[in-house]
């Protein structure tokens, strides 16, 4: 890296202060290693947890917490910080979105930056993982997650929050109305250009991941939401190919019964009552997402980018 690049590192933490403080740690480390070519500040966004206390001379890398009202989630904390960041902070260069459990590593982070730099600040860069250190059911769970989502969107996510935002990028990324559900969905419905570079999953420094079965479900339900547009036209294609199905099942079961001599069954005429009922029921089912859809598009609200003021303490 040619000269010297301010960093805003920016990590939720919810009830995981051991782990954020050896992140601070480790971000020391680079720090002093890298200290010819970026300043590095943390700004830990407290997820409405218990906030702990930290002896000012524990570090070297200046940090600092900002409090949230109650508790909103990994994906919203994040979107408060970068509102906070582009609203309260003046000369940055970058932003780097990172977890304080230390499977998003420090190290990487000058990759990321050599990346962004190598691309003129022109796109946002993300970690896509290459080795992951999740169990094997996580692993195949996630597997299935990245194959539903392609199927429901057409669109291929691989790659999670630890990211470099060039600061001309991030007074785009923080108009989006989706970015409060999914981090990085949002970036690729925007359209805003993002490009990808392969690192390793860290381990997590202390303790156990907050995120159990039912939090990872919604994470995922997240995402997908955030491509509802996309979603609700794609319904409307497999509710028209199984009408087709549909009828096309009720032409050849008419035709056997007044066009040839073969007898039908008796339960022939049940199963076009069945076959009715759901033409029917995927009908209404198209009809009331379109019915949202249209909705939605009707309504012209204007980004807001002090949102994140009603949520600090």
């Amino acid at each position: 890296m040619a000269h010297n690049k301010k960093v805003i590192c920016l990590t939720p933490v919810y009830n995981d202060w051991e782990s954020f403080k050896i992140l601070i740690q480790k971000i020391e480390s680079l720090y002093f290693l890298e200290s010819k070519t970026i300043d590095i500040q943390v700004i830990a966004i407290n997820d409405g947890s218990s906030l702990e206390f930290f002896d000012d001379n524990f570090t070297k890398v200046p940090f600092s917490i900002v409090n949230l009202k109650k508790n909103v989630g990994h994906q919203r904390a994040i979107a408060i910080g970068l509102q906070y960041i582009n609203d309260q902070i003046n000369n940055f260069d970058y932003v780097v979105v990172l977890d304080s459990d230390g499977e998003d590593r420090p190290e990487d982070i000058i990759t990321l930056l050599q990346k962004a730099e190598a691309l003129n600040s022109k796109k946002i860069i993300f970690a896509q993982r290459k080795k992951r250190q999740e169990s094997l059911v996580f692993k195949i769970g996630y597997f299935f997650y990245k194959q539903f989502f392609y199927f429901l969107t057409k669109q291929k996510i691989n790659f999670g929050n630890f990211s470099c935002i060039p600061a001309e990028l991030l007074k785009k990324i923080i108009v989006q109305e989706n970015l409060w559900n999914h981090y990085s969905g949002s970036i690729i419905q925007s359209k805003i250009p993002f490009d990808k570079i392969l690192l390793d999953r860290g381990k997590r420094y202390a303790g156990e991941s907050k995120m159990n079965f039912t939090s990872l479900v919604l994470h995922g339900l997240s995402s997908i939401a955030v491509y509802f547009d996309i979603l609700s036209v794609r319904i409307l294609k497999f509710t028209f190919i199984g009408v087709s199905i549909c009828i096309f099942s009720v032409l050849v079961v008419l035709y056997f019964k007044f066009f040839t001599d073969q007898s039908v069954p008796g339960w022939a005429s049940n199963l076009l009552l069945i076959i009715f009922n759901i033409i029917l029921q995927l009908f209404l089912i198209t009809l009331i997402v379109l019915l949202m859809q249209l909705s939605s598009r009707k309504n012209i609200i204007p980004p807001k980018t002090d949102i994140y003021k009603d949520f600090i303490d």
